[in-house]
């Protein structure tokens, strides 16, 4: 597996070259664009505007910065290379904090952290930060972009999760009204939400829609017509008392229907008004 970035870890004195491998893979299913007649495919070139719509080589296209109308500065990848310094490439902590001090909002991409030497100091790291339950916050120059970065225990290894700055997320659009929540309401909401808390596991989950759009590739090499797969939504309740007492019934419905045939059915208790008043 190859690795993405090529790094080294610095807190205090301690220094720990690294490697960085991406932990996700895509496994989305990829479509070529064709034209309609001829079915052949579609390709994008990079044309010069101001050359008649002539392809430009690879070679031949630089990086430049629009710092007035139609005039730019140009930087190739050595000058852009010249302004790291060693801290810049350097995965620097700064200081640590609690996990769940982190918003999930604010994290990004994931990356499994392999030592490249010093792995003394590096598995010294994982159990100082797996016993203290800490993270470790950082920053470094990934390609062309200081980003911000979250270490941290997974299982036996370090992960390091970027970050976006605070000023990269964007503002709440939503403006809610004020709206009063029953108490019944809230407590029926809340037996739903008990009915359904399970351990998460994530194996238990995949992507139904990549394997619908599988299936149906193979339908299609095998001429045979696409057909819609049978609507399962439930129909919806418009009263919302009614949608969660229902909801609530049919969730213990279903863990009795899953019960052994000698289970007592004295013990199943579905919704009723004490539900409602807890």
């Amino acid at each position: 597996m190859a690795y993405s970035y090529k790094s080294a870890i610095a807190f205090g004195l301690v220094y720990i070259p690294v490697k960085l491998y991406s932990c996700v893979r895509e496994n989305d299913i990829s479509f070529n664009l064709l034209d309609k007649k001829t079915k052949s495919r579609i390709k994008y070139k990079k044309t010069c505007e101001k050359c008649a719509g002539a392809e430009v080589n690879p070679e031949n296209i630089v990086k430049g910065y629009e710092y007035d109308n139609d005039k730019y500065v140009i930087f190739t990848e050595q000058e852009l290379e010249k302004l790291k310094t060693k801290k810049d490439k350097t995965i620097s902590i700064t200081q640590f904090v609690d996990l769940d001090e982190i918003d999930p909002i604010f994290f990004a991409r994931s990356f499994y952290v392999e030592p490249v030497g010093a792995e003394k100091a590096y598995i010294l790291l994982q159990k100082t930060l797996s016993s203290s339950n800490k993270v470790g916050i950082a920053k470094t120059v990934l390609g062309n972009s200081e980003t911000l970065i979250a270490l941290r225990a997974f299982n036996d290894i370090i992960l390091a999760s970027t970050l976006y700055f605070y000023d990269e997320i964007a503002k709440n659009p939503i403006n809610l009204p004020k709206i009063d929540v029953e108490k019944s309401e809230l407590n029926l909401a809340k037996n739903i939400v008990t009915e359904m808390t399970k351990t998460f596991k994530p194996a238990e989950f995949k992507d139904e829609y990549q394997e619908k759009i599988a299936r149906a590739i193979e339908q299609k090499i095998a001429g045979k017509e696409i057909i819609s797969p049978k609507d399962e939504s439930k129909n919806l309740v418009a009263n919302l008392m009614d949608a969660l007492s229902k909801s609530l019934e049919n969730l213990r419905d279903s863990k009795y229907i899953k019960k052994p045939k000698n289970s007592n059915k004295k013990d199943f208790k579905k919704a009723t008004k004490s539900d409602i008043k807890k």
